[in-house]
């Protein structure tokens, strides 16, 4: 299975993007699918995620109230609303399948067993 992430770009402070992830190679039904990003020379950090079949979804309190992540069929999307200009990274998809516990609640790079490749939003002001 390969999990391709795009839809990044280049927006003004403000605006708005929508990533949207697929997976290939396979029939796929993950766990949860969950969007992380990354700061140049830093960690991966976590975003949002979304159980894939009951719907349960969670935002970091830094994107809280501006981004949303959905379900649309095979897609999964993080529609970003209000960037910032210190949202700019890069951005990953991954996902979940396994069902075990999580003592981190999904929010750790270490929940999730399939990357997708990473797309960029830079965000101007």
């Amino acid at each position: 299975v390969q999990l391709q992430a795009y839809g990044g770009g280049l927006v003004q402070a403000g605006g708005s993007l929508r990533l949207s992830c697929v997976a290939s190679g396979r029939t796929f039904s993950p766990y949860i699918m969950g969007w992380f990003r990354q700061f140049p020379g830093k960690k991966r950090e976590f975003v949002a995620f979304r159980s894939w079949s009951a719907g349960n979804m969670y935002c970091a309190d830094s994107v809280k109230g501006r981004f949303t992540i959905s379900r649309d069929n095979d897609k999964s999307n993080l529609q970003m609303n209000s960037l910032k200009p210190e949202d700019t990274a890069v951005y990953y998809c991954a996902a979940r399948t396994h069902t075990s516990y999580s003592s981190t609640g999904h929010r750790s790079e270490n929940d999730y067993n399939y990357w997708g490749q990473g797309t960029q939003v830079t965000v101007s002001s």
